[in-house]
């Protein structure tokens, strides 16, 4: 499967960006995956950050954006959203989307060892 993550930029603190995360060759179809988005701050580790399940029912958050980030997915389209809201400049970090086959209970965050493909990142620069 490859995946290729979009929307990022520089937005000042308060503000607001929607990441894309757009799907291709996943078998048997894209929402046999649960998705997940990451991000990875400069010296830091990769960090899980929201994650879907397969038929969008079913949504996680990381503590640092709950009540500000929502995940959604289109399977029609085969595609993952972010929608990211009152935006802090601790949120500064290539953001990446990644997709794992299979269910997905949404009772814990997803690691990053279990995905099974990975997308390029996007840049999202929050300043003060």
């Amino acid at each position: 499967g490859q995946l290729q993550a979009s929307g990022g930029g520089l937005v000042q603190a308060g503000g607001s960006l929607r990441l894309s995360c757009a799907t291709s060759g996943h078998t048997p179809t894209f929402s046999s995956y649960a998705m997940g988005w990451f991000r990875q701050a400069p010296g830091k580790e990769r960090e899980f950050v929201a994650a879907i399940n397969r038929n969008g029912g079913i949504t996680y958050y990381a503590d640092s954006v709950k009540g500000r980030f929502t995940i959604s997915r289109d399977n029609a389209k085969n595609t993952v959203y972010l929608q990211m809201d009152s935006l802090k400049p601790e949120d500064t970090a290539v953001y990446y989307c990644a997709s794992r086959l299979g269910a997905y209970s949404g009772t814990y965050p997803m690691g990053p060892y279990g995905m099974n493909y990975w997308g390029k990142g996007t840049q999202v620069t929050v300043s003060s």
